[in-house]
């Protein structure tokens, strides 16, 4: 774990659903958007079901810290 007590394939999970969400709001993505979406819905699953929320002490505030640590460059998307 980092220093924000959450797992590191949390948080690279977190990363690459900001990445591949990012890639499929674009304008004309550039990729696949069937791929993109599948990516995205394997993507969340992971979040969603990942061991670490059995866990948290307050998993709406842990997730919103997740995002939060994600989308300001903390880490670089699997």
């Amino acid at each position: 774990m980092d220093a924000t007590g959450f797992p590191d394939d949390l948080v690279q999970t977190q990363a690459a659903w900001n990445a591949t969400y990012q890639a499929l709001a674009a304008p004309r993505p550039r990729s696949n958007t069937t791929a993109l979406r599948r990516r995205l819905l394997l993507l969340s699953v992971r979040l969603w079901w990942h061991p670490y929320w059995e866990t948290a002490p307050s998993v709406p505030a842990a997730r919103s810290e997740l995002r939060h640590l994600a989308a300001h460059g903390a880490v670089r998307a699997a």
